[in-house]
């Protein structure tokens, strides 16, 4: 079964190289040298001054919460992985959700100025499937009210808005290097803090709020990344280029060749390609039952991201419907794009809207 994700395994002597000089060392977590040299190494590849890793995606955005002691409501989008939503209820505070652009599938400001009242501390937006936000109108709305900004920028590794990256926008931004992603260190995450002050406790509050061994400075946690997937980091990192050229070269075969049958996502004005997944939305849940089942019976498994919408989760209380948000989380499929096989797919996927559309 050929699925959406695969795992990319960088170059295996390249691996156990590092891992030597983790046994060399005798230095597993606690901010070790191979963690310090793939931050190092990240700032300077995706443009960023002040990145820290940490241990995982979920984990960067409850450690952002903290950071800028955010409390009440915060806006965010019921388009996305639970994760974005479940960290804010998880940190108490109430998640607001503001309906989404259902062509980029990102947050809609003119919403979200809408969706405002005197309990907002935060706006979260995402990046979905790494296309940028409206940035631009997100920094007037928060400066506007005085409101911090979260970037949920999962999928966003080495976007870039107007030439720059775009993980320098707003007060935080985080990105996931979730096995799934193409870069990735097994487990893990970064976040990237535009305050240098800010950067600087972030650190602290990552390792249990120690200034140092004897030392607690303040309330922390344990998110720390460790040496093992530093060096997974690594080698992945110095293999970057070879990996965005192959997704590039499936994405724009899938682009090419669906333009004309499915909507696809449309990229924001200035923004580069992030080339993370391919996501098409067919007219209806019915066509897209069948799309993916001609697929399933090809052995190909496509994945309905992201779906259900998030305002329809238990622990969430519902203020208002997102209809954009469950109209296309109804009718989307993500396809593989690591595997070589786009044509098949492409084949796939139109022949079937041949048949249904007759």
């Amino acid at each position: 079964m050929v699925n959406v994700s695969k795992v990319y395994f960088p170059d295996k002597q390249k691996f156990l190289n590092y891992v030597e000089k983790v046994y060399e060392s005798g230095w597993l977590t606690n901010n070790g040298p191979l963690v310090q040299e793939l931050e190092k190494r990240l700032a300077k590849h995706l443009g960023v001054k002040n990145l820290l890793c940490v241990s995982n995606g979920t984990t960067a955005l409850q450690l952002s919460y903290k950071l800028l002691q955010l409390k009440g409501e915060v806006i965010t989008t019921p388009f996305s992985f639970v994760a974005t939503t479940s960290s804010i209820k998880w940190e108490g505070l109430d998640p607001v959700f503001t309906d989404i652009d259902p062509e980029t599938f990102n947050i809609d400001p003119v919403k979200m100025e809408k969706s405002l009242s005197v309990k907002t501390s935060a706006i979260v937006p995402v990046h979905v499937f790494g296309n940028a936000c409206e940035i631009e109108e997100i920094d007037r709305i928060a400066k506007k009210n005085s409101l911090k900004v979260i970037y949920d920028a999962s999928h966003a590794f080495d976007v870039k808005y107007k030439n720059e990256s775009i993980l320098n926008y707003g007060d935080i931004s985080v990105i996931s290097f979730h096995a799934t992603k193409f870069f990735h260190t097994i487990e893990g995450a970064a976040i990237v803090v535009k305050d240098d002050d800010l950067y600087e406790k972030a650190k602290i509050v990552r390792n249990f709020g120690l200034d140092d061994q004897n030392t607690v400075k303040t309330l922390g946690i344990n998110a720390k990344m460790n040496e093992l997937e530093a060096a997974m980091g690594l080698c992945v990192l110095d293999e970057i280029d070879t990996i965005l050229a192959q997704r590039k070269k499936s994405h724009d075969y899938y682009a090419a060749h669906l333009k004309d049958y499915v909507q696809l996502q449309r990229i924001t004005k200035d923004a580069s390609q992030s080339y993370s997944y391919f996501p098409i939305v067919l007219r209806s849940e019915e066509e897209l039952e069948n799309v993916r089942n001609a697929l399933l019976a090809e052995a190909v498994s496509p994945r309905q991201y992201f779906y259900p919408s998030l305002d329809t989760l238990p622990y969430v209380k519902l203020r208002q419907v997102m209809r954009n948000s469950r109209d296309i989380a109804g009718r989307i499929l993500v396809v593989p794009m690591h595997s070589g096989i786009e044509a098949a797919v492409s084949k796939i996927i139109i022949e079937t809207l041949h048949k249904q559309r007759r």
